[in-house]
C-alpha cells in the first residue's frame, strides 16, 4: 500500500490512488474507510482537521 499512498483532493472531491489488484484494493480500503467519514466532514465543511468541530 505504501507504494501507492498517494491521495488529493480536487475541489470538494477526495482522490484516492488504488492498487490494481483485487487483493491490494481490498487491504487498503480496509486501511481507509475508518477515516474516510471525518474525511467527507472536512471536505463539506462540517468538521475541521484533526477532530476540531470548524463550527465552534
Amino acid at each position: 500500500m505504501l507504494s501507492r499512498a498517494v491521495a488529493g483532493i480536487r475541489g470538494r472531491t477526495l482522490i484516492i490512488n488504488l492498487p490494481g489488484s483485487v487483493k491490494g484494493v481490498r487491504e487498503s480500503l480496509e486501511a481507509i474507510l475508518p477515516a474516510l467519514p471525518h474525511a467527507v466532514e472536512v471536505l463539506a465543511g462540517e468538521a475541521g482537521d484533526c477532530g476540531h468541530d470548524s463550527r465552534q
